[in-house]
């Protein structure tokens, strides 16, 4: 039997976002384009033999049962109800950014202790407790280019496109979801009606082509109208070169993409930064780099990636 698990929690970036309008149960309905990058945590298990669920963090304010990683261990454990864990995070993607740091958290979570814990649920039935936890969840579980639509957790995988180079860059503004849809008023939102961009043939070719044709992030003209400084991190990835540059999610990071690693590089040195603002180099990371990524947890990750 496996007693200890390390494995790498991946962020991602909305490569296109569109808010379709408010949904009867509360929810908005949504049609994004989510792309998975090498930026990512690390979350070590270890099996207990008390059923207890210990959480630590080199973030102490993130070690609480708060986090979505704990909350995911406490769905979970229903399942295995004599087993416990000590979990280790080491926290790398920034909060309140954009970049689905939490969910990807939780995911790892919910097939790292399957694995521990062995419990043999279906995906279908893992893919119901994700989205209890949050609506990006259950995109961690697949990786790579995938289109969501409803509330986010309507996924459909896309065709992975050519690694590219990214620069994320995290300024002092912290946004939250809710704060993000309270600012995004009824006269923003896209049409239910009107005709999505983010089709299916435009959706693979996002990072080649971030122009004013390509599929927007419907968040922008009001979050950067409310924190000045997102506006002013976007501007300085465009100045050191960025070929496009966007806001991901709701906030507050925004990403740059660059033709290759030298462009990367020069454009870290040329970055004109404020202080505070953090920046981080990435790339892309395709479906089966991220499923060979996921090391142990093998035929639990092969359930949904296919």
């Amino acid at each position: 039997m496996v007693n200890t698990l390390t494995v790498r929690a991946f962020a991602k970036i909305n490569l296109g976002l569109r808010v379709l309008g408010k949904r009867a149960d509360g929810y908005h309905e949504i049609d994004t384009v989510l792309q998975t990058i090498s930026l990512h945590d690390t979350i070590a298990f270890t099996l207990m033999n008390e059923p207890h669920i210990v959480l630590s963090c080199n973030e102490r304010s993130l070690s609480g049962v708060d986090n979505l990683i704990h909350r995911a261990a406490v769905a979970l454990q229903p399942h295995a109800p004599s087993k416990g864990v000590r979990i280790r995070l080491d926290k790398r993607i920034p909060a309140h950014a954009g970049l689905g740091g939490g969910s990807s958290d939780a995911a790892v979570t919910l097939l790292g202790l399957s694995h521990l814990w062995e419990i043999r649920l279906s995906a279908s039935e893992l893919n119901r407790i994700a989205a209890t936890i949050g609506a990006d969840v259950p995109f961690f579980f697949l990786g790579g280019a995938v289109q969501a639509r409803g509330r986010g957790t309507t996924l459909a995988p896309r065709n992975d496109s050519d690694t590219r180079h990214l620069l994320v860059l995290k300024p002092n503004a912290n946004i939250s979801t809710a704060e993000a849809y309270t600012a995004l008023n009824s006269h923003s939102l896209t049409s239910q009606k009107s005709k999505t961009i983010l089709s299916s043939s435009q959706a693979d070719a996002i990072l080649d082509s971030l122009d004013l044709d390509a599929p927007k992030n419907d968040f922008e003209p009001v979050i950067l109208k409310l924190n000045p400084e997102i506006e002013r991190a976007k501007l300085a990835l465009i100045r050191a070169g960025a070929k496009g540059a966007r806001m991901t999610g709701s906030g507050s990071a925004v990403f740059g993409i660059f033709d290759n690693k030298e462009e990367q590089e020069r454009a870290i040195q040329a970055m004109e930064l404020e202080t505070g603002w953090r920046v981080f180099p990435c790339m892309t990371v395709g479906r089966s780099h991220y499923r060979k990524a996921m090391g142990q947890l093998g035929a639990v990750f092969a359930r949904f990636s296919g």
